[in-house]
């Protein structure tokens, strides 16, 4: 298939306007109501994540990563699992060990799942 300058003009243009809609469309409350512009980009970045339970299985001080077996992890649509997250705050680390029983909270930053939020249960 040969690209000529007038298909590939054609082809930019609607990829455009694909973008623009997906950008409308990401804009939009539950519901229906758009989100005013001002709030487009507050609402997207307010931490709405649930605390999710866990059990820490490795702390691993040096990379900034911890080991959890997890349960459901709602707003990430994840299901229970044991999986190794990044952690925002190395600080974080010094408070918890494995066997430790913690509720925490995950989001999704930069393609990475980073732990945000520790808190240890009893």
């Amino acid at each position: 298939m040969k690209l000529t300058m007038k298909s590939f003009k054609t082809l930019l243009i609607l990829a455009t306007l694909f973008a623009g809609a997906a950008h409308a469309q990401s804009t939009m409350k539950p519901g229906g109501g758009a989100v005013p512009m001002g709030d487009a980009k507050k609402e997207a970045t307010t931490p709405s994540a649930e605390m999710a339970d866990g059990e820490i299985r490795k702390v691993d001080k040096e990379a900034k990563k911890i080991t959890i077996k997890h349960g459901e992890i709602k707003n990430l649509e994840m299901p229970g699992m044991t999986m190794v997250f990044q952690v925002k705050d190395a600080a974080m680390l010094d408070a918890v060990k494995a066997g430790d029983k913690i509720r925490f909270r995950a989001e999704s930053a930069g393609g990475a799942i980073v732990v945000t939020e520790i808190q240890p249960t009893q």
